[in-house]
């Protein structure tokens, strides 16, 4: 499998999935022309999406979900109206293609929010983002993933010196809201092994973190487990710059 991540962050998500036979699409908050220009540069177009994943149901996940036919969504009961998508009422495996996915839990102030675990030859990619706190009821599910997409949306400090009023702030730092860097780290301490290739830091916030910032973070969070970060492809994810990782071969 190998993924591109169009642009994560509060103006708009989509990540796209793809292995030897099928073509995934993990939300769609971004213009349509943005997902049909990514797929152009895999000489595919938006009839090849075999599937449309929504994890919750805020606008910079779904703003263009009538752009697509309903029998290619799927989502949590409650997510989006159930005439539109096929719903799944639990937490259940299921098909697309040659791709088994699994929705789980987050926890986020949203309709029967989930992250989604999508398996195929061997491989195992965990997508996890808008979640206030990690479920570690999630870890004996997920663990041990070949890649984690996992949420680091602020630095405390920098969120707390923000113009955004209070009632914002306390929003994102609550158990419902979003994942600063150090609970971003410890979380994807608990959900690495020994097969996990590469981690990518999603959902960044344009206005309270950076990149260095989260990445220091990571660093000093590892170290202080005593693991050895460089064992890992770690990356951040971009509003606006697609980031390509799996196992992609040009």
């Amino acid at each position: 499998m190998f993924f591109d991540i169009i642009g994560s962050g509060s103006k708009g998500n989509a990540t796209l999935v793809f292995s030897n036979k099928t073509t995934l699409l993990i939300d769609i908050g971004l213009p349509l022309e943005k997902v049909k220009e990514e797929l152009s540069k895999f000489n595919k177009t938006i009839k090849d999406i075999d599937g449309i994943l929504i994890t919750h149901d805020h606008s910079d996940h779904y703003r263009s979900l009538k752009s697509f036919s309903p029998k290619k969504m799927y989502a949590l009961e409650g997510t989006i109206p159930g005439s539109l998508s096929n719903v799944a009422k639990e937490l259940t495996s299921f098909m697309i293609g040659d791709i088994k996915i699994t929705p789980f839990p987050t926890s986020h102030d949203a309709t029967n929010p989930c992250g989604y675990m999508l398996e195929n030859e061997g491989e195992k990619l965990v997508y996890m983002t808008d979640t206030g706190v990690y479920l570690s009821s999630n870890t004996s599910l997920i663990k041990n993933p070949t890649y984690l997409i996992i949420e680091s949306n602020h630095d405390i400090q920098m969120l707390l010196h923000t113009n955004r009023p209070l009632v914002l702030i306390q929003r994102i730092m609550s158990d419902h809201g979003h994942l600063c860097n150090e609970d971003s780290a410890f979380a994807t301490l608990e959900i690495i092994g020994d097969n996990t290739k590469e981690i990518i830091l999603a959902h960044l916030s344009e206005e309270a973190n950076d990149p260095e910032v989260a990445l220091s973070a990571y660093k000093k969070i590892f170290a202080y487990k005593h693991i050895n970060i460089d064992k890992y492809k770690v990356r951040c994810a971009n509003q606006w710059v697609p980031l390509i990782g799996g196992n992609y071969d040009n």
